[in-house]
């Protein structure tokens, strides 16, 4: 192998791996860009008896949940939004009577423990139903809702 030919692979090594540091940022940019919402300008297009199954999953890919139903193939879509949470108070700047208290302190770390279990940090944002007629292709009826 000659010296110019050894130099030339070196520098295509170096300029696939730019690239492929890239191609990975620019996706990952690109999800967080997405937020994986449902994008209203498409559920515009929506055509109840003309739109087809296969737009509907190249407009919003696989569904969340699917149905069948004796009436027909149901897609739910959905998307989340971060819950907005109140901010903790601090125990030690809020000092009371009740907080020297040993069974108030138990009630406490229950309630605590309680709260960590039912806490999510999502909620629904919105939803997507999209009912199709009984022969699967074609677009029956479509539902979007906002919460």
């Amino acid at each position: 192998m000659s010296q110019s030919t050894s130099h030339f692979l070196r520098i295509n090594r170096r300029a696939s791996l730019v690239l492929l540091i890239l191609a990975v940022t620019l996706l990952g940019a690109w999800k967080i860009i997405m937020d994986d919402s449902i994008n209203l300008s498409y559920v515009k297009r929506i055509q109840d008896g003309k739109t087809k199954r296969h737009e509907i999953l190249t407009l919003f890919g696989d569904p969340q949940e699917t149905q069948r139903t004796p009436a027909g193939l149901v897609l739910i879509y959905k998307s989340y939004r971060s819950k907005e949470t109140l901010p903790r108070q601090d125990p030690r700047k809020s000092r009371n009577i009740l907080a020297d208290d040993p069974y108030f302190q138990e009630y406490q770390k229950a309630e605590v423990k309680s709260s960590k279990k039912k806490s999510s940090d999502k909620e629904l944002a919105s939803s997507l139903t999209i009912r199709f007629k009984p022969d699967g292709e074609t677009v029956q009826s479509h539902e979007y809702k906002e919460y």
